[in-house]
């Protein structure tokens, strides 16, 4: 079936899934599934362990895992986070899709999720067919004043070639940086996980996999969100554990 969806809102049972008492379960779940992953289990059967104990329901079970990680790897995100001033003067390389999708997700006022690590992650998912949404173009736009009002000396934007509508979306960008007076140049690449986790220079993104093994990172969607976004509905499910 094609993607219809105009916005990249809230998923109607999202209001129940997570109200102040969900939440507060979640951020519990959150804590527990971290010490597990701490001591070595696999994320598959801790994630079914700790969802059945606390009686998840899929849904909660997908924000469940997109922001609990070890303990091991928390230190190790933060060692290689940079703030702004780390930006100035440097180039910085765009997971496209996951900075894009969590910025449209949070002013289309669907749930924002903020990880253990301090990413915030989307509920989104894309299933190899990226569509333009009415938030797509804010999105950007908010994503370039917050690039370059840190003195970026350019950006890089690297999007999955597979993905389809990508060649499309690299025109938008081109355009709107053209427009802007920005210097944004856009990759189509096959992997762009691969390329980013190998990047030299600062790269954008909330992908664990990838910032698990980049050499430095910078919390964009979060910076972008909380600096322009002041009705995003962020569930902070890494307070506290």
């Amino acid at each position: 079936m094609a993607d219809s969806r105009a916005h990249r809102g809230p998923h109607p049972e999202d209001a129940r899934l997570f109200d102040a008492a969900a939440v507060e379960r979640l951020r519990r779940a959150t804590g527990d599934l971290g010490w597990l992953l701490s001591r070595g289990y696999v994320t598959p059967s801790a994630l079914k362990l700790v969802g059945d104990r606390y009686r998840l329901t899929a849904r909660q079970r997908t924000a469940l895992g997109r922001c609990a990680c070890s303990d091991g790897d928390l230190v190790r995100r933060w060692e290689r986070r940079v703030d702004g001033e780390g930006l100035k003067g440097r180039p910085l390389w765009l997971d496209g899709y996951n900075v894009l999708t969590t910025v449209e997700a949070a002013l289309a006022g669907g749930v924002i999720l903020g990880a253990r690590d301090g990413s915030y992650r989307d509920m989104a998912s894309m299933h190899g067919s990226y569509r333009k949404v009415a938030e797509t173009f804010r999105a950007l736009e908010l994503i370039g004043r917050v690039v370059y009002s840190l003195g970026a000396s350019e950006c890089v934007w690297y999007l999955d070639r597979p993905v389809s509508n990508s060649g499309r979306l690299k025109q938008i960008i081109l355009a709107m940086g053209e427009e802007k007076d920005w210097p944004w140049m856009v990759e189509l690449v096959a992997d762009p996980d691969a390329v980013l986790a190998e990047a030299k220079c600062t790269v954008a993104t909330a992908d664990s996999w990838i910032l698990d093994r980049c050499g430095s990172w910078f919390n964009l969607a979060r910076a972008v969100v909380s600096g322009n976004v002041g009705d995003a509905w962020v569930v902070e499910l890494g307070v506290g554990d």
